[in-house]
């Protein structure tokens, strides 16, 4: 991993040793308040199970839609033909940065499916992965207009995910133990 300068914020959580339900909250907040985005939530994947669950999720104000599930759900097989996101990520590929849903690549996104699922209009799609699987997805998002993502907030999200990987599958297998 390159040598980054990480906003302030982000660089006290990252280096504390807080237990995992106080050190994800925290660390979308300050990636929330980083992005300047109206929610950030982070998406856990069981690879080994097919399960996931929303655990955490920061959102700017109250009146915006938050998505939380503290359940284990099985994922449905139909969702890599519907979401070609979630399927570049079990494919451990890099990390998208979606400036405009309303304008994007159908390759890169199913509009329809993100505004039935969703409704943001530019998002960043972080995934978190761990010796070739798919753990988790780290996603920030803005509502009602585009947003160009920054090389820098595209080096600190990319480094972020990198540095979380371990804290969550170490989250995840917990759950299962």
């Amino acid at each position: 991993m390159s040598q980054l300068n990480f906003p302030p914020a982000i660089t006290n959580i990252l280096e504390s040793d807080l237990p995992a339900d106080i050190f994800f909250p925290k660390l979308l907040q300050a990636v929330g308040e980083f992005l300047q985005c109206d929610r950030c939530f982070l998406y856990l994947h069981n690879p080994n199970l097919y399960l996931g669950k929303v655990a955490f999720c920061w959102v700017r104000t109250p009146n915006l839609p938050s998505i939380h599930n503290e359940e284990w759900v099985s994922q449905p097989s139909s969702l890599v033909d519907e979401d070609p996101m979630f399927a570049a990520a079990l494919r451990t590929q890099p990390s998208i940065f979606v400036e405009d849903v309303e304008t994007a690549d159908s390759q890169i996104l199913n509009r329809q499916f993100e505004q039935e699922n969703f409704g943001h209009r530019a998002l960043i799609h972080a995934h978190i992965c761990d010796d070739g699987q798919l753990w988790g997805v780290l996603q920030p998002c803005i509502f009602n207009h585009p947003r160009i993502w920054t090389e820098y907030e595209r080096e600190v999200i990319n480094n972020i995910v990198e540095k979380i990987a371990p804290l969550t599958v170490a989250y995840i297998k917990s759950d299962f133990h």
